[in-house]
């Protein structure tokens, strides 16, 4: 086997960033073939699939998702929790005995997982059957890898890239509701947080090419964007250009789009004027996922998230005030190293405090190459796995309080696809990000429709379509 092009983030240096527009000339020279893609982890990996499934349908080869007709198996990881990763090597066994009687699929490995040293080492050392694997910063050299393939694995996986690909083309998931990349990376480093090993530091697309996406995305019949990073609150600050995440966002706000959005946001970073720009334009959806992830002091101080439970009350408090109707999400780890009893009833007592639309609640995981890995936890699984329900158990009653307010009044609806909950029904989601099953044809699907609601639960709402 070649030796593999193996080189990962060792170190925190910021990088001089590189523009280069993306300009691939590729023909359908495996017209006839089938691929299949699963992806793993969050919004940005669901986005880089968009990317992936570019490349493979401009190569001719056409979905299938039955695994078993496959020609090539690609499967984006996520390397955030060890669970990620337990479906990920569960799968790849199924991929593993499908290739012992189909000798020719391909079957290559990408994301973030891979930007592991100790993972691509062990795919290269106990999966020799994997072909190709890539990581998260050069995504685009997947069909050069595919039409050089040969008998070798193709290993190629570069460190945190001081490069930023402009230009880059999408096979789009939905026709109504599309993911624009503003920021790669994270400067944060939260000790429990794998995330800048494996994107790398923070590095900001160009306004003009993000608010021209934009413009492109309005002129093909979009109604919603959604503004995504690791940290849309840090855009811009790496360019010194005299702009930031609040200029982007009330730029794309003009241009007229029914719906803006943006995901994720930290709460060190969440300016007064952020706040004031989403409170003036209507288009401006008014959800925020506000990630807490500890109410403890102590925690955080740990966590390294840069704020302490004050500061985060006071951000809460303030964006509840400025923004009419605002919803607010989060997210909360319980069991970081050595949490105690007290650390983990200010988490409650937090929950208390913001009485959050919904969140996000996860049992710390382990994650080699962060700082928390090293410290020692003299917390059982069976402690964490008690705290989690008493967590959610608070956290699904102030759920449902909060739909159960929408009872009786009038929302808009965006109608994205047939609902799971009957075959007269679709869904869709309101400004404020709830999910609502209406009785409705598919024609309704793209509109966005006032709807009155009529029950709620802690995850949906229903409701009746109003003359429009």
């Amino acid at each position: 086997m070649n030796k593999p092009n193996l080189c990962i983030a060792k170190d925190r240096k910021k990088v001089k960033i590189e523009y280069k527009e993306q300009n691939l000339e590729l023909k359908p020279i495996y017209k006839g073939k089938k691929y299949f893609l699963r992806t793993y982890g969050c919004q940005m990996n669901v986005h880089d699939s968009e990317e992936i499934r570019y490349y493979l349908e401009s190569l001719g080869y056409e979905k299938t998702d039955i695994l078993e007709n496959a020609d090539i198996v690609v499967l984006n990881t996520c390397a955030i929790r060890e669970n990620a990763k337990d479906k990920v090597f569960g799968y790849l066994g199924r991929c593993k005995h499908l290739k012992q009687t189909k000798k020719d699929l391909i079957i290559c490995l990408c994301g973030c997982l891979m930007q592991l040293p100790n993972e691509v080492e062990g795919i290269i050392n106990n999966h020799k059957f994997v072909d190709i694997v890539i990581g998260t910063h050069n995504i685009n050299e997947l069909p050069k890898l595919i039409m050089e393939l040969n008998n070798d694995q193709k290993i190629e996986v570069y460190s945190n890239s001081n490069e930023v690909n402009e230009n880059i083309k999408y096979s789009r998931d939905s026709k109504i509701s599309a993911w624009i990349n503003i920021q790669y990376g994270c400067d944060k480093f939260c000790t429990y947080c794998i995330v800048p090993f494996t994107r790398g530091r923070e590095r900001s697309r160009k306004i003009e090419n993000i608010i021209q996406e934009a413009k492109e995305l309005k002129e093909e019949g979009y109604q919603e964007i959604t503004l995504l990073g690791q940290n849309v609150n840090a855009y811009g600050k790496d360019l010194n250009l005299g702009y930031n995440f609040a200029t982007l966002l009330e730029e794309v706000a003009k241009i007229g789009i029914s719906r803006v959005r943006f995901v994720t946001s930290h709460p060190w970073n969440f300016t007064d004027e952020m706040i004031d720009i989403i409170a003036k334009y209507d288009n401006i959806m008014p959800y925020i996922h506000l990630p807490l992830q500890s109410g403890s002091d102590d925690i955080l101080r740990k966590m390294n998230r840069r704020y302490n439970k004050e500061e985060y009350k006071n951000l809460f408090t303030k964006i509840k005030e400025k923004i009419p109707n605002v919803s607010i999400t989060t997210d909360i780890i319980v069991g970081f190293p050595n949490e105690t009893e007290e650390d983990f009833q200010d988490t409650l007592d937090m929950v208390d405090y913001c009485k959050y639309d919904s969140a996000y609640t996860f049992i710390y995981s382990k994650r080699e190459g962060t700082y928390a890995a090293t410290l020692e936890d003299k917390i059982s699984d069976e402690e964490k796995s008690k705290r989690l329900q008493i967590l959610n158990k608070k956290v699904n009653a102030y759920a449902l309080e909060a739909n159960k307010k929408l009872i009786g009044k009038t929302v808009e609806v965006l109608i994205i696809d047939k609902s799971e909950k009957g075959e007269d029904k679709v869904c869709g989601y309101t400004d404020t990000m709830k999910l609502v099953n209406v009785i409705g044809k598919e024609y309704l699907i793209g509109k966005i429709i006032k709807v009155k609601i009529t029950d709620a639960k802690s995850f949906s709402l229903d409701g009746i379509m109003l003359d429009n």
